[in-house]
């Protein structure tokens, strides 16, 4: 418990806002984590992902398991949508989504600017993540909570309106001189 409360206790607080400097680097946050963690919980939180593997399989942490369900059945109801958009079919053997989850796929392929959906499924992330961590500060889940909010806190901060309209730009200007 001890060693769990250095590590956590050295971890800073940090806000979600795109506009503020993180004051940590995942860098850093790793290179703490190796002093006081053993090897299969380094093993562990190296391995964490914002994209959890298609095919369902346990990582011996529930924490992870069921935020790995939660984000797999989000990214498919999401490619379901887009899909049925483009009249496209799109099958997987997944069990049926929950209505939590079909409604944030459904709110977030609604925004027309990309930008706005991506930060609506930052927030909803934010949310599944709290809703699985445990009340114990201390914690291996309380770790990887964290690990997976700087993840994500690193991955929004790295979009952009004025690159996005670039890339945007520079791909359809592709398109129509392919066609042309």
């Amino acid at each position: 418990m001890s060693n769990w409360y250095y590590l956590m206790a050295q971890l800073p607080s940090f806000s979600i806002s795109s506009g503020t400097t993180l004051p940590i680097t995942e860098e850093y946050f790793n290179e703490l984590c190796s002093r006081f963690l053993d090897n299969k919980t380094m093993s562990l939180l190296n391995s964490l992902s914002l994209e959890p593997p298609l095919k369902r399989t346990s990582t011996g942490s529930k924490f992870v398991d069921l935020w790995y369900d939660w984000e797999r059945t989000l990214r498919i109801a999401l490619a379901q949508i887009r899909a049925t958009k483009l009249h496209k079919e799109f099958n997987t053997n997944l069990p049926s989504t929950s209505p939590e989850i079909l409604q944030t796929a459904r709110t977030a392929t609604g925004f027309d600017s990309p930008l706005e959906a991506e930060e609506y499924l930052y927030n909803a992330r934010l949310e599944a993540l709290q809703k699985f961590s445990t009340l114990e500060p201390f914690s291996t889940d309380a770790l990887l909570a964290y690990a997976l909010r700087l993840k994500m806190a690193y991955r929004i901060r790295k979009f952009s309106e004025e690159e996005g309209m670039a890339s945007y730009r520079k791909i359809y200007d592709t398109i129509l001189g392919e066609t042309t």
